[in-house]
């Protein structure tokens, strides 16, 4: 990673929201059936992310799908976001992340994680974070899970140390610690 002199290291993936969140435990007195309300509407949003776990900072944007074209308005808008420094973008090995057609930004560059290894990329904690946050719920529709999302999503940008705790693994500090160490 060194040879491509960056600055700072980011984590992106995306995780998929619907309408109907995962079911958690839920307590109820012995004999007596848990009240869960069940929806079989189908609709989902894609919360795309991008984390830096060493301070904290992210950038996050709701799309419809998980495709190029999705991947491509991400790419661009997170190129925007970064803008005026070369950073480094970690990712897994997704198709619409690989695709030819998806054209990162140049001073964006990527760095493809080894295959099957999700449990590497730190941004894959804010999903399970968000998905514990809105258990047991269920949204009228796309625009009040929206709502929700933002919400829980707040507290990250309102307090960046919080993504930090969840997001810096002491591999991932020390590794990028030496990435730009070298790369000054």
């Amino acid at each position: 990673m060194s040879e491509h002199t960056v600055r700072r290291v980011w984590s992106f993936d995306e995780g998929r929201f619907g309408l109907k969140l995962w079911f958690r435990k839920r307590w109820c007195p012995r004999g007596v059936r848990p009240p869960w309300v069940v929806e079989d509407r189908y609709e989902w949003r894609w919360l795309y992310a991008a984390v830096e776990p060493v301070s904290g900072a992210s950038f996050f944007l709701l799309l419809p799908s998980v495709d190029t074209a999705c991947t491509q308005a991400f790419a661009d808008a997170c190129g925007r976001h970064v803008a005026g420094e070369r950073v480094g973008v970690v990712l897994d090995g997704s198709g619409s992340h690989g695709a030819k057609t998806v054209r990162w930004p140049e001073h964006v560059v990527r760095l493809p994680l080894p295959p099957y290894s999700p449990e590497l990329n730190p941004a894959e904690m804010i999903f399970r974070h968000l998905r514990a946050a809105l258990a047991n719920q269920i949204f009228a529709d796309l625009d009040a899970l929206d709502a929700a999302l933002t919400e829980a999503l707040r507290r990250f940008w309102e307090e960046p140390g919080r993504l930090r705790r969840l997001t810096a693994f002491p591999w991932w500090l020390a590794g990028t610690a030496s990435i730009t160490k070298e790369s000054a």
